[in-house]
């Protein structure tokens, strides 16, 4: 019996694994062009990634772009980005977020259970996010919002955009070999990091004419090596979200990278630390973004900003021992 769970365990993964790979291998897209008329005010998205516990650095992103009055016309978010995402377009400020995740543990939206598909359930979020959210369902949003997931099944992007709002950011959360995959109307869904690591074309899609991205080019493992399976896991779905980056880039005008390396992948306890990772992060795309609002927008010149004046390339991997 053990033995067949095992086999049935691993062959989920190569599934999942084998989805990426074709993630990967799908001809390079070209950027979606903006409308060729000038406006007024170009339309902003803000693309936040996934990342885990390194994801509170959205946070402080959000909190420099109120402090700075950038206005915001849509959101897209992968996984944390989806939750958070979901919590600021509903109405949560990013004052409000700080306090809730100074205080946010891993307990709060995760349950431990027994399951081939998993070690956790997320059905806690789900609880978590009833008390967080100010309203439940996307139409209902005062910022235009796009979560997005991936069918387990065969490896195709699903963008939620439409009806209740709680599900998909459960199903965009749900990492696969961590958390259980959520099954909506009928279809097994899980981490949108699959399919969008970084949600900036589903923006220009909405209407957005200029992006800025929030991207944590840091791996799973750092470079004391893993320590147990999971390790191994996460830090395969690292190197495949890396090697995906042109996927994404080509429709991101900045591109802000937190410099979340130092921080453990769970390290939830250091939310505080992670907020003013982001906002140290935000503060030197200002240059790159403020131009936006000062004359018409007539097509995307894409940017990178890095809190480290780093290139946007593949995050290093440890020397093999």
């Amino acid at each position: 019996m053990q033995e067949s769970t095992v086999v049935d365990s691993l062959g989920k993964i190569l599934r999942t694994v084998s989805a990426i790979t074709r993630e990967i291998a799908r001809p390079r897209p070209t950027p979606i062009a903006s409308s060729a008329l000038p406006k007024a005010k170009p339309k902003i998205g803000l693309a936040l990634g996934g990342g885990f516990a390194r994801g509170m650095a959205h946070i402080g992103v959000l909190k420099v772009f109120e402090e700075e009055n950038i206005p915001i016309d849509f959101v897209a978010g992968t996984s944390i980005g989806a939750a958070i995402g979901a919590a600021y377009c509903s109405g949560v400020s990013a004052k409000e977020l700080q306090e809730i995740a100074s205080i946010l543990k891993f307990s709060d939206f995760a349950r431990w259970t027994i399951s081939r598909m998993g070690l956790c359930s997320n059905d806690r979020l789900g609880q978590l996010l009833k008390k967080m959210l100010k309203v439940y369902t996307f139409e209902e949003l005062r910022i235009p919002l796009a979560v997005s997931a991936t069918d387990f099944q065969t490896g195709e992007s699903v963008v939620f955009r439409s009806g209740p709002l709680i599900d998909p950011v459960r199903a965009s959360c749900a990492y696969p070999g961590v958390f259980l995959p959520v099954n909506l109307n009928g279809r097994l869904m899980v981490d949108g990091l699959l399919a969008h690591p970084v949600p900036a074309t589903p923006l220009k899609q909405m209407g957005a004419d200029r992006v800025a991205a929030v991207y944590f080019n840091s791996h799973w493992v750092g470079s004391d090596g893993p320590k147990h399976f999971m390790d191994i896991i996460g830090q395969c779905f690292s190197i495949a979200q890396a090697n995906m980056c042109s996927l994404w880039q080509v429709n991101a005008d900045v591109v802000i990278e937190p410099d979340v390396a130092p921080f453990p992948y769970d390290a939830f306890s250091k939310a505080p630390e992670l907020v003013k990772v982001g906002e140290a992060a935000a503060r030197p795309a200002l240059p790159a973004i403020q131009p936006w609002f000062k004359e018409p927008t007539l097509a995307p010149v894409a940017t990178r900003v890095t809190d480290k004046n780093k290139s946007l390339s593949p995050a290093t991997l440890p020397a093999a021992s």
